[in-house]
């Protein structure tokens, strides 16, 4: 989830041409990039009107929001939390741009919620500080302006009782994940002393001095996870022909020390998992990166030297206990994205699954977050280019629209669940809201038919989904019928 975007079913190769495009839209922002031409405006916005007024026809039986915010399926609703520019408890400005999320128990049972903004350096519009007032003391770089909020949310009311900033003076605080230690916040951007993953207290109700985990490795990092039983961290990277890296602690007590690995498929050297089909599971093993904090933008090249992987922008991350999900946004064989498996990637014994891959963009259009209910539910943000909805992953294999974007074509991000299921938090990323949602998340009936897309009746949309989430939706069930009966 970046603010430059790859135009959607548009390969950018290697050339020192595309590099460079590709380098403007991430400075302009996507949006902004397509807006360049003032020609082509006009047209463009009709026909992703167009286009977004096809899919929600087509493809979901959501309730229209009166207000034009979020539509949603019968018996849910949202309310917003806060806004860009709303007054913080500590006497910033809620920042813009708000991206991933992640959620932690805090005292008396309140929810913590830990949020990124993902701010280009010197958009002090969009930054954390008041009018007349400069960059906090414990700013990382005194030129950003991203960085990480808290709220403090009350379970019961959805009332924020309290809201504060964390980090200070990082760039395009992407996304990020959930560790023992903290909140893991990344920047997605190799500018010079910046590229680093950023560890953040969950307790602390005023700005703090920044973590920068150099062992994580300088790249242009998308998400962190950080497996509790070893301490094992994940990360993914946002680019065209990115590797995917774990991180290997020589002692768990030292959990920052260690070697930093990217993924490589057994017997095939350099394999392109844009290539894979649904269903399909590959050995893996890990390749050590000889230098993870470089001076330039070298990780994946030293990576792709020694045979790892390559992927097609590995932006979502999601650890739920022995297997990662993680999503590409731009692979797949129309380019419009794959969702991953990673069976065991603390162990020797891991596997790589391509569980599917879209090829209409109608059922699934460029995933982005991801995450993984308490009930065992799958849900997707969408990136695209023709509106945006939320989507769920049913028990019996099928994506459906959970949510739609009513106000703008802005992607929505950070999507995370409350410790009990009951709440999904969520970002409108270039609205500048954070909402929540509530609702019936347990039935997994889908009642009124809201957003069904039976796949048997869509061949042509997210090809082998009901084969390549098999054994998800049966590890789901299980684990729902488990958490209803109170076992343990």
């Amino acid at each position: 989830m970046t603010l430059g975007k790859k135009v959607s079913g548009v390969r950018v190769p290697g050339s020192a041409t595309a590099s460079t495009l590709l380098g403007v839209k991430k400075i302009l922002g996507r949006r902004t990039f397509l807006r360049a031409g003032a020609a082509a405006v006009p047209l463009l916005a009709h026909t992703a009107r167009a286009a977004a007024s096809e899919r929600t026809t087509t493809a979901s039986r959501l309730v229209a929001d009166p207000n034009g915010v979020i539509d949603l399926p019968p018996g849910f609703s949202y309310r917003v939390l806060t806004r860009t520019g709303d007054p913080m408890s500590d006497g910033h400005r809620t920042p813009g741009n708000p991206d991933a999320m992640g959620v932690f128990m805090g005292e008396r049972g309140k929810i913590i919620v830990m949020r990124n903004h993902e701010i280009l350096p010197g958009d002090a519009a969009n930054g954390p500080y008041p009018a007349g007032h400069g960059p906090a003391p414990e700013a990382y770089d005194p030129e950003g302006y991203g960085g990480v909020s808290r709220m403090v949310i009350d379970p019961d009311t959805l009332a924020v009782e309290q809201t504060n900033l964390v980090l200070a003076g990082t760039h395009l605080n992407c996304a990020g994940g959930l560790s023992p230690w903290g909140w893991l916040s990344c920047e997605e951007t190799v500018i010079a002393n910046h590229g680093y993953v950023f560890l953040c207290s969950t307790t602390t109700t005023t700005v703090e001095r920044p973590q920068p985990i150099r062992a994580y490795g300088r790249f242009r990092h998308e998400a962190a996870t950080a497996d509790p039983k070893t301490h094992i961290a994940f990360l993914t990277e946002d680019m065209e022909d990115a590797a995917f890296y774990r991180f290997v602690p020589r002692d768990r007590a030292k959990p920052f020390e260690g070697q930093l690995q990217a993924l490589a498929i057994a017997g095939a050297p350099r394999f392109d998992t844009t290539a894979m089909v649904p269903g399909q599971r590959l050995a893996v093993h890990w390749l050590n990166v000889d230098d993870p904090d470089p001076r330039e933008d070298t990780v994946r090249y030293q990576a792709r030297d020694k045979g790892a992987a390559q992927f097609r922008r590995t932006e979502g991350l999601w650890l739920a206990g022995d297997e990662l999900y993680i999503t590409a946004t731009t692979g797949g064989p129309i380019g419009r994205g794959q969702i991953f498996r990673l069976h065991d990637g603390t162990t020797a014994a891991a596997e790589l699954e391509l569980v599917a891959h879209t090829v209409d963009p109608n059922v699934l259009d460029m995933p982005d977050n991801i995450t993984v209910s308490p009930l065992g539910h799958v849900y997707l943000a969408e990136d695209g280019l023709d509106g945006n909805f939320l989507r769920r992953l049913t028990l019996d294999g099928r994506i459906v629209p959970f949510a739609r974007n009513a106000l703008s074509l802005s992607e929505f991000a950070g999507l995370c669940f409350s410790p009990d299921g009951s709440v999904l938090f969520v970002n409108m990323q270039h609205d500048g809201l954070t909402v929540a949602i509530r609702g019936p998340f347990g039935d997994d009936s889908d009642a009124a038919g809201s957003g069904r897309m039976p796949m048997h009746r869509s061949p042509a949309g997210v090809a082998g989904l009901a084969a390549g989430l098999g054994v998800m939706a049966l590890a789901a069930f299980a684990r729902r019928r488990q958490h209803a009966s109170g076992e343990r």
